[in-house]
């Protein structure tokens, strides 16, 4: 069981690390002038095979920790209420996940319609989730 906390974590670590960093891309894309075309495309670039990185990063991230939720029993029983919270916030990050894909591509096709601004603001929540699930699994307030 350790083993599999262990790489749960990992992965988790790695995801989180694109969750973190593609949308600071997107600011810079959102800064780029119109004409320097060739920094859009080694941006767009980037964010594409990041993507793509932290999906595969993702999927052992989340298969582990349902293996410790549902074979092993992590957060079942009375008293477990800070893993339906935790639950909550991992299906928010994946929303939050794939909803970096569509922003993706709407960069790609060119129709942005956003600030840098706005998405300084969106690059902040994987911190507040990361920090609200790092303290639900340590402390287990409820």
């Amino acid at each position: 069981m350790l083993w599999i906390k262990a790489f749960h974590i990992v992965f988790v670590a790695s995801w989180f690390a694109g969750l973190f960093y593609l949308p600071r891309i997107f600011v810079n894309l959102a800064m780029v002038p119109a004409d320097s075309l060739a920094e859009r495309d080694r941006l767009l670039l980037m964010a594409g095979k990041l993507y793509r990185f932290m999906t595969i990063l993702m999927f052992p991230a989340v298969g582990l920790g349902l293996y410790l939720w549902l074979v092993i029993g992590i957060g079942q029983g009375p008293g477990q209420g800070w893993m339906h919270v935790k639950l909550l916030l991992v299906l928010s990050l994946l929303a939050y996940h794939f909803y970096c894909g569509r922003l993706h591509k709407v960069f790609l096709l060119g129709i942005n319609t956003r600030s840098h601004i706005w998405y300084r603001w969106f690059n902040e929540l994987p911190v507040l989730a990361f920090i609200s699930v790092a303290i639900l699994v340590v402390v287990k307030p409820f």
